[in-house]
């Protein structure tokens, strides 16, 4: 077979993203904070950017719209930038805020309140410093305690551990036998049946037939098999549940009193509803994101230009990142409002009698509405909260799968999931609703359901079945 060499023309299509495209899909999946923090590197990194500060107007000597000062555009710009800024600014400025001798008062209440407690690897570390340890007992449970997740388990093998100190595992057991001896009751240990032993044994007289169903049956008490638990301790089934009763009582999660040891984070909508007569108003909750502008500065060394060429170079580059940020921005706010527009037009019968009346609801169903691909709805969407009169959710908790119904109403599966809670929070406790008799009470609703799909949204929402919620 002969190889050469030849030149061959022929035209492909290609997908090609531009850096200005790939910033305004990577600024639209972004969250409220998100954006915030990525706007503050920006603006330490960009020169060409500034923030615009929000001056508050005297009422009496307030400025026309034409004697607010504008920014000059780039030459490549044809977007009236200065009056967007300029409506912005009137739009969002924030009335002043009052000081008086009751808002002090409430303030400093609050401020000299403690916002966080110790966490739990600090309180273990106390509790070991007041016991007569040698360095090395002290070294050895203080290390296990770190290994602690938040609820006081270790999932660690001594083996692993005993690896990474550099010490012996008889040296590690004994270690852990000092934690597990530290306050609350079951920490550092290693399964739940450990935990619920641990806060047995401090007990001064557990009642009796606990420790042996946590021991030896507790599987079977949790799938409420008394009766059985009951041949095998040749006991009566009465004392078997009021053993089991007890047992409940206890804590299966003993780090769980601390906490997470942090400040309380809070949630920022990027979308409010809002209920005005009769019909709900969308706002884009812009408080957290200031509003940029770009240097007046750079704008007239770029336009007036110098004789340094690398200094042109370097000053044209910064204001054109600063440009196409300031404008993805812009195009992200768009987006996200007309989605969340498209979102509460169909969800309307939720906002108006609640749950049960959420609607089935897709992507592909609102990118179709929006005019924009399902990919885009999907990043509008992605780590993005609304506030609305029926509460604060995600945006992905509006589309969800659904079923239909016998009168030509689709619910979808939180709908279902609603009731599906209802009947069981409202059944006889001696003779529970089975998954079929959830069905057929749905199927008489007009949900056409089977008893498979009951089942898996009964488990998704984290309720037993039948024979494990029975009360003998």
């Amino acid at each position: 077979m002969k190889l050469d060499y030849n030149l061959k023309l022929e035209q492909t299509q290609k997908l090609i993203i531009t850096p200005e495209l790939k910033l305004a899909i990577t600024l639209l999946q972004y969250s409220a904070l998100e954006l915030q923090d990525h706007i503050q590197s920006e603006l330490l990194n960009n020169p060409a950017l500034e923030v615009i500060e929000n001056k508050e107007p005297d009422k009496d000597d307030s400025p026309e719209p034409e004697e607010v000062e504008t920014v000059e555009q780039t030459p490549e710009d044809d977007f009236p930038w200065e009056d967007y800024f300029r409506d912005m600014d009137l739009e969002t400025a924030a009335p002043a805020q009052t000081t008086t001798k009751s808002n002090l008062e409430y303030q400093s209440v609050i401020e000299n309140c403690s916002s966080t407690s110790g966490t739990m690897l600090e309180d273990l570390l106390g509790q070991l410093r007041m016991l007569s340890l040698s360095p090395v007992q002290y070294s050895t449970a203080a290390f296990i305690a770190g290994n602690l997740d938040h609820n006081g388990y270790l999932h660690c093998e001594l083996e692993e551990l005993a690896a990474a100190l550099g010490t012996k595992i008889r040296q590690l057991e004994e270690g852990l036998q000092i934690l597990q001896k530290l306050e609350p009751a079951g920490i550092g240990c290693r399964s739940l049946q450990e935990c619920l032993h641990l806060q047995l044994k401090k007990l001064d007289n557990p009642p009796p037939l606990t420790i042996d169903i946590v021991n030896y049956y507790l599987p079977a008490a949790a799938d409420g098999r008394y009766s059985y638990i009951a041949s095998r301790l040749n006991c009566l089934e009465e004392d078997v549940e009021s053993a089991v009763e007890f047992i409940r009582t206890l804590n299966p999660k003993p780090g769980s009193i601390f906490g997470e040891g942090e400040e309380t984070r809070y949630i920022i909508p990027d979308v409010i509803v809002e209920k005005v007569d009769d019909r709900y108003v969308i706002m884009n909750n812009d408080s957290s994101v200031p509003q940029l502008t770009i240097s007046p500065f750079y704008q007239n060394m770029l336009k007036n230009g110098t004789a340094d060429e690398h200094l042109n170079n370097f000053v044209k580059g910064k204001v054109e990142k600063a440009f196409w940020l300031i404008r993805s921005i812009e195009q992200r706010r768009m987006t996200l409002y007309r989605v969340s527009q498209q979102i509460i037009d169909i969800q309307r019968p939720f906002l108006d009698q609640g749950i049960k009346k959420l609607k089935p609801l897709t992507l592909k169903e609102v990118a179709g509405n929006v005019g924009v691909h399902e990919s885009t709805v999907s990043r509008a969407t992605s780590n993005k909260y609304i506030q609305t009169p029926r509460g604060l959710f995600p945006l992905k908790f509006f589309f969800s799968s659904g079923l239909s119904g016998s009168g030509g109403d689709d619910y979808s599966s939180h709908s279902i999931k609603t009731y599906i809670k209802e009947m069981v929070e409202a059944e006889d406790p001696l003779k529970p609703l089975s998954d079929q008799r959830l069905a057929a009470l749905l199927q008489a609703k007009g949900v056409n359901i089977s008893r498979r799909t009951v089942a898996k949204y009964r488990e998704e929402i984290s309720i037993p079945a039948s024979y494990k919620r029975r009360s003998n």
